[in-house]
């Protein structure tokens, strides 16, 4: 629990904002409360397809095994590129690094079915 708190206070990227009403603030919370949880529910579904040693390599430069943390995974995730289409060509995600395409497969996430939004 207290690495939850840890979180809460780190890598959740928020300016400091100044609100003048307590709903506005109530809200704000909320949503950075709903932020946490996906980064905690994201750490959780990588852990979870890892089972049962919950460590991988390639996080870091030297290859270590360790195990994944929220921070990590969207830091890899991050560098994700979409290439957009065209009308005869679908959009694809440009997956650079490897470890990106195995965070992607632990989360379940089919990149190769991207398609245009639906109008």
């Amino acid at each position: 629990m207290e690495r939850r708190y840890h979180d809460f206070k780190g890598p959740l990227a928020v300016a400091p904002m100044f609100v003048q009403h307590n709903h506005r603030v109530a809200a704000l919370i909320q949503v950075i409360c709903l932020a946490l949880l996906l980064f905690c529910l994201i750490e959780r579904q990588v852990r979870c397809a890892l089972s049962p040693e919950q460590r991988m390599i390639d996080l870091y430069p030297d290859n270590r095994r360790v195990r994944p943390t929220g921070r990590m995974i969207l830091y890899h995730l991050g560098e994700l590129t979409l290439r957009i289409g065209h009308a005869t060509d679908p959009p694809t995600v440009q997956i650079t690094r490897g470890v990106q395409l195995h965070l992607l497969e632990l989360l379940g996430i089919e990149v190769t079915r991207t398609r245009w939004p639906q109008t």
